[in-house]
């Protein structure tokens, strides 16, 4: 339970720095194009594998997505938080 809960604080950052970044005018020309294919590959009803393959894929791809987006951010979006 314990990793559940950092997985979601990590998750929940990452999700405050890519909203900042997204509304920022220097933001990078891939952000908008990645964020909407890790949000279409979230809601995804299409489950081509087992279906609890599925949910357990999704609460690791897309956190592991989401973080990957943040880390390939300049520095300076990096740092900025959300309002």
């Amino acid at each position: 339970m314990k990793k559940l809960a950092l997985l979601w604080k990590l998750v929940r950052n990452d999700l405050r720095v890519l909203s900042a970044a997204l509304q920022h005018p220097d933001r990078p020309g891939w952000l908008i194009p990645a964020v909407a294919l890790v949000g279409l590959y979230a809601i995804d009803p299409f489950n081509f594998a087992v279906p609890f393959v599925g949910v357990v894929d999704d609460g690791v791809l897309v956190p592991m997505a989401l973080h990957l987006m943040v880390r390939c951010l300049p520095t300076e979006l990096r740092r900025q938080r959300g309002r």
